[in-house]
């Protein structure tokens, strides 16, 4: 697919910031599901670009100066690959598998996810993580605006209702409570006239074997060529698109647009 993204944030605050820095995860790259054809990444101010311990672009920005507002704006064009299964069929990558079997604030077990953990087959294949999956939409329907990016895993599943970060994290929760390695993938969609489409977030999970298997959970489907991928880390708070902090500014009004286009690639 050639997929065209535009995502446009812009955050307003009630008084004065006086500092801020924002980390943004917003560049993705090529690999073995994607080429990055054009890519642009416009603050205000300068962007001290380098790479984090999960090998995803990251960008720092610091705005030191007095203002009222922040507009990031993104822009790009990306060429995607098909995907049999969801198989990314790339290598493990610069982190110890080891360590994506390790529970985070976010992705933590209680009882009740160890049971949703046991509930289908060994994790072994790709159509045991289809199931995992199911099973997961069915407990925890999606509906928008019930939890925060900061909600667990756990609390999801208690309240049965959530968004894709939620089964995302609990996906991650449920394969580390049977020591399979998962991680958290943030990035874009193109899915018809879905109402969740555009932003979105999905997981790999390591089958030996195999390799990297790309789920996105919210579909109960594999990840085919309409994804782009964006930033994979252990969870949410280590792929987030934008995370910042600020000196000042009282109250924060968030505003963000995402628009994704995708046709299908001529073939050569």
């Amino acid at each position: 697919m050639f997929m065209t993204i535009r995502h446009d944030t812009v955050y307003r605050y009630d008084a004065t910031v006086h500092y801020s820095i924002q980390q943004l995860r917003l560049t993705p790259v090529s690999g073995a599901s994607q080429t990055v054809r054009r890519w642009l990444l416009d603050a205000p101010g300068k962007l001290d670009s380098t790479f984090d311990a999960y090998g995803n672009v990251l960008h720092t920005l610091v705005l030191n100066r007095p203002h009222d507002e922040i507009r990031v704006h993104v822009s790009g064009e990306v060429d995607t690959m098909t995907l049999i299964d969801g198989r990314l069929n790339d290598a493990a990558g610069p982190i110890p598998l080891e360590h994506y079997t390790c529970a985070t604030r976010l992705t933590d077990t209680d009882p009740a996810i160890c049971e949703l953990a046991h509930s289908v087959p060994p994790l072994d294949s790709p159509a045991a993580l289809i199931a995992l999956a199911e099973r997961i939409i069915e407990r925890v329907p999606f509906e928008a605006g019930v939890t925060a990016v900061t909600s667990t895993a756990a609390q999801a599943l208690a309240l049965g209702r959530g968004v894709c970060q939620d089964h995302t994290h609990l996906m991650l929760a449920c394969c580390r409570a049977r020591g399979v390695p998962a991680r958290y993938v943030s990035g874009y969609i193109e899915h018809g006239d879905v109402d969740d489409a555009a932003s979105h977030a999905w997981v790999d999970v390591w089958l030996a074997g195999i390799g990297w298997v790309s789920v996105d959970v919210t579909h109960a489907a594999f990840a085919t060529d309409v994804y782009c991928r964006l930033a994979a880390a252990r969870d949410y708070e280590a792929a987030s698109p934008v995370r910042g902090r600020r000196i000042g500014g009282l109250g924060e009004r968030l505003d963000v647009t995402v628009s994704v286009s995708a046709q299908e690639l001529s073939p050569q």
